[in-house]
């Protein structure tokens, strides 16, 4: 659900992110409702949805992968003697889930995805063939042309944006559910509009404080890499360029259209994640006792 209604202003974000717009003297970049509606007038509004199949192809197993490696990692660092995770632990714990998650899903999905999204040919067009026709053709493509490396091309500023991302969102949401409870504590359990509520503020937090980092990566894996040359100079070389010709705002290129996507996102993610995770206790709960009275 969270890709379905998200995607567009996904697009919408690695269009402004690799968008040259503004580079001129006197010239602004493209606000992310211009980049809409001329993706619309161009495109079709079908084309909001490119990249679409990675997305759905890499987003169950990724957000697996997030929440069991979290609960994971904030087991192993909850103080043995309180049993109580203190606010590092939370905030250690979810920067090994985004690293977990980027190097196992994210960082192959979005080379896919952004490589799909970039394409600006029209899908009213039967006769204008795209590069690469839909995600499994993409992973075909690039391994065929580049190698198998390209997919992993970006990995180092993805698992840093994620770990920046979950670090921030999870540490905030833990926090914000603990100020809730204590100012509710006739409630032993939230209602789910406040895990929403929660979830919205603290999937906010994450872009802001990555967004550099989520931009430079964009670029690097929409282009395809020169002989010879490390990812750390094709980094450098993307960050100088982009500093010299677009200045510092180029660096927070998209950052309206991510928040718009990430933080109701992260608000479905939360409220589904706390209803299933409360009806699997009940539900081991209710086994235990019927395996004691047995």
């Amino acid at each position: 659900m969270e890709a379905l209604c998200c995607q567009p202003l996904d697009t919408i974000k690695v269009r402004m992110q690799l968008s040259r717009s503004g580079r001129l003297p006197g010239t602004k970049p493209r606000g992310f409702i211009a980049t809409g509606l001329s993706i619309v007038r161009r495109e079709t509004p079908l084309a909001l949805y490119k990249g679409l199949g990675a997305v759905l192809s890499g987003i169950v197993p990724k957000m697996a992968i997030r929440f069991a490696s979290f609960e994971s990692y904030k087991r192993w660092l909850t103080d043995k003697n309180t049993g109580k995770a203190s606010m590092g632990a939370i905030f250690l714990a979810g920067l090994g889930a985004g690293t977990t998650e980027a190097i196992a899903v994210v960082t192959p999905m979005e080379v896919v995805k952004i490589r799909l999204q970039a394409q600006m040919h029209s899908l009213a067009d039967p006769l204008e063939t795209p590069r690469y026709r839909n995600a499994g053709h993409a992973v075909y493509a690039i391994v065929r042309e580049e190698g198998f490396g390209a997919l992993y091309r970006g990995v180092s500023l993805t698992a840093l944006r994620q770990a920046t991302n979950q670090g921030v969102n999870f540490t905030a949401y833990q926090e914000l559910k603990k100020a809730a409870h204590r100012w509710q504590p006739e409630l032993s359990d939230l209602p789910s509009y406040q895990h929403m509520a929660i979830g919205l503020i603290s999937g906010a937090m994450g872009p802001f404080s990555n967004a550099p980092i989520d931009t430079i990566k964009t670029r690097l894996q929409k282009s395809t890499a020169l002989q010879g040359q490390s990812a750390w100079h094709r980094i450098s070389s993307i960050a100088r360029d982009m500093w010299q010709q677009e200045g510092f705002r180029s660096f927070y290129k998209g950052i309206t259209p991510r928040v718009l996507r990430v933080a109701p996102g992260q608000a479905i993610v939360f409220a589904v994640y706390e209803k299933v995770r409360l009806i699997l206790e009940n539900f081991k709960e209710t086994d235990q006792e019927n395996s004691y009275s047995e």
